[in-house]
């Protein structure tokens, strides 16, 4: 069973002020969603919480009138504050327990997993913990530092065929994924594609964003 809160999670920007080649975060973001972007994460480990909070309202404003959920990394008190669709944690964030009863029910949670281990503890949770995993890093990738090695994509599948015998939880890949391998990321059982630097980096995030969502929809059918 599928997480309950996970809407379809298709492209997922995870943004990086630093990588928008000076341009306005709110801008790459409005060019992505056009592009075909369905979920935006907010990911800003630089900035102060009030900062944090700005930016986090700024998007809410242009994202809530289109129906694209906001979500918030590692921060549940940004997250509140901004009233986001749900928040995103990292092995070393606040429990998914804790955090479920923070934010309730209905917010939409995702769960960083970097080992075969990490993922058979995260299948031991109950069902309604977790709406979807974030598989980090698929491929090598520069814009998290402090990642792991990498699942690579025999990992990835491997990952597949346990959460498939399980909770059938969806799987969100990030790591170095770009038009030239998205396809074999996703033949290998990612659910979906996060990307960072192959939108906010682009010349052209519209354009950037809407070749993936393409990449999408072939190799789903």
């Amino acid at each position: 069973m599928a997480g309950q809160n996970a809407p379809d999670l298709g492209l997922y920007l995870v943004t990086d002020r630093e990588l928008c080649l000076g341009r306005p975060l709110p801008e790459v973001v409005a060019q992505a969603v056009a592009g075909g972007v369905k979920v935006v994460q907010l990911r800003e480990k630089s900035a102060s919480t009030r900062e944090f909070v700005e930016l986090g309202r700024a998007l809410l404003a242009l994202l809530a009138p289109l129906g694209v959920p906001l979500v918030i990394n590692d921060r549940l008190d940004v997250a509140l504050a901004v009233g986001a669709q749900g928040a995103h944690l990292g092995q070393s964030d606040m429990p998914v327990a804790e955090a479920r009863a923070i934010l309730g029910p209905k917010a939409l949670i995702g769960l960083s997993l970097e080992t075969m281990a990490q993922l058979r503890e995260a299948e031991a949770l109950p069902r309604g913990m977790v709406d979807y995993y974030g598989l980090s890093p698929i491929l090598h990738t520069p814009t998290k530092a402090d990642a792991g090695p990498g699942w690579g994509l025999a990992g990835l599948g491997q990952a597949r065929a346990e959460v498939d015998a399980g909770s059938r939880r969806p799987i969100v890949a990030i790591g170095g994924i770009e038009p030239g391998n998205a396809a074999s990321v996703l033949r290998c059982g990612a659910g979906a594609l996060a990307v960072v630097s192959a939108i906010c980096s682009a010349p052209d995030p519209q354009a950037a964003s809407r070749e993936l969502a393409n990449i999408l929809r072939r190799e789903r059918g």
